[in-house]
């Protein structure tokens, strides 16, 4: 199985796209996570870049998952 390498992020304020991709740059999962499911969901991946649009709150986001080691 592929390591995800790298894993986008598209805020929003309800829901949350987070697309996983391995460093051939093949898509490894699609998913859409509420706001309550973003920082569990990063616990559980393996430390990887992560890549986020810049918004209002990126920074807030940013320093939360970079907490958990991404």
């Amino acid at each position: 199985m592929d390591k995800v390498t790298i894993i986008g992020v598209d805020l929003a304020k309800r829901s949350f796209q987070v697309h996983g991709s391995s460093a051939d740059g093949s898509v490894l999962f699609r998913k859409k996570l509420s706001r309550a499911q973003v920082v569990p969901f990063f616990a559980q991946q393996p430390v990887c870049i992560v890549a986020m649009e810049a918004c209002a709150t990126t920074h807030d986001w940013a320093r939360e998952i970079g907490a958990l080691g991404h």
